[in-house]
């Protein structure tokens, strides 16, 4: 992948949709996630017309919020997971990414005063509004060992949310995927804010 990558989410959409792409503009990945699912699953498609299917993202058990998101390729192989930590995420937001039952990284958000300032200045009738372009978090994806592998920067906007994904240090290619696919479900996770 040719970083630095964007994440693009449509705030106004029905179903939330996500594009992904490269330094280039070539679209990466696509995900148009389905409403009212009780157990979560998603699909990441390789195409807007949702018709090349890569990896399915699953939750392993209904409604929670602590629920371990499973990546699997077309093959139905595991790529790896994704683990929202339920009591720290409360404050800030911090997700767990593993290779197996390894924790390989993290993601964890830069300043939780931001999701403060957000949820406060969002109750000001009309100019609440107008959060998207005020508060904008930053998410660091780091190893157990604290080194930063990848910086995810939301960037000011109103209609659509946009991520700028940024590499810190070169990660394998298989750490690579594993890592998107942890970004793009923390971002539907995540959706509600800024």
């Amino acid at each position: 992948m040719q970083f630095p990558l964007t994440l693009t989410f449509k705030k106004l959409a029905l179903a939330p949709q996500i594009s992904v792409t490269d330094a280039n503009g070539q679209l990466l990945f696509y995900v148009k996630q389905k409403l009212f699912k009780l157990k979560e699953a998603v699909t990441v498609f390789e195409d807007r017309e949702q018709t090349r299917p890569l990896y399915t993202i699953g939750a392993d058990r209904i409604i929670d919020f602590s629920a371990r998101y499973r990546f699997r390729d077309q093959n139905g192989s595991e790529l790896g997971s994704v683990k929202r930590q339920g009591r720290k995420s409360l404050w800030k937001a911090h997700y767990d990414i593993y290779d197996g039952d390894q924790v390989v990284a993290n993601i964890q958000e830069e300043n939780a005063w931001v999701k403060v300032g957000d949820a406060l200045f969002s109750e000001i009738p009309i100019i609440g509004m107008l959060g998207g372009y005020v508060f904008n978090p930053t998410y660091l994806v780091s190893r157990p060992d604290g080194t930063v592998v990848v910086k995810v920067k939301k960037q000011p906007s109103f209609f659509e949310s946009s991520f700028t994904i940024e590499e810190a240090v070169d990660i394998d290619e298989a750490a690579e995927i594993r890592t998107i696919l942890s970004i793009l479900m923390m971002t539907l996770l995540e959706r509600a804010r800024g």
